[in-house]
């Protein structure tokens, strides 16, 4: 298997289609490891969320059930990293907050990542690493707001629930 680009892929059609198998594996590569991952993907949705996050917005956003969203916030709490509140705004509601502690694992996970990054692109020209720091990150926030649509769309009256 190669992970070379294939003949002709240099533009167009071809470039794009290398797209989502990059991204793969980009997420197997980089990581430490998938609970890791896992729980770095949950204390970043929770810190990023611009206002309340529950166990369900976090299984929305994961894209998987409700259970297994469960189970990894449950592994989060229990390593001390989030926490279950009250909603401020529907006292029948628990949401999930970041505990000192998590926000110091998010913060060092960011780290790992950003020294993993750095030395990847180490042949890569300042400008070359920037530029793609930039489409990257813009990719990512242009996906964030394109899954919101789509989860809107596809729920009855149009509404999300973090």
């Amino acid at each position: 298997m190669s992970n070379s680009p294939r003949p002709g892929a240099g533009d167009g059609e071809g470039l794009l289609d290398q797209v989502g198998p990059a991204l793969s594996r980009l997420r197997r590569r980089t990581s430490a490891g998938r609970g890791d991952l896992t729980r770095n993907l949950v204390l970043n949705l929770v810190h990023e969320c611009p206002g309340e996050m529950t166990v369900g917005g976090v299984a929305a956003e994961m894209g998987v059930a409700q259970p297994v969203a469960s189970r990894t916030v449950a592994a989060c709490i229990a390593d001390g990293l989030l926490r279950r509140a009250v909603s401020q705004e529907d006292g029948r509601r628990t949401v999930l907050e970041l505990t000192d502690a998590g926000e110091a694992e998010r913060s060092r996970f960011a780290s790992e990542q950003r020294e993993v990054f750095e030395l990847i692109t180490t042949a890569w020209t300042a400008a070359e690493r920037d530029q793609f720091a930039r489409f990257l990150i813009r990719y990512s926030q242009d996906s964030s707001n394109w899954s919101s649509r789509q989860r809107r769309q596809s729920t009855p009256g149009g509404g999300a629930d973090h």
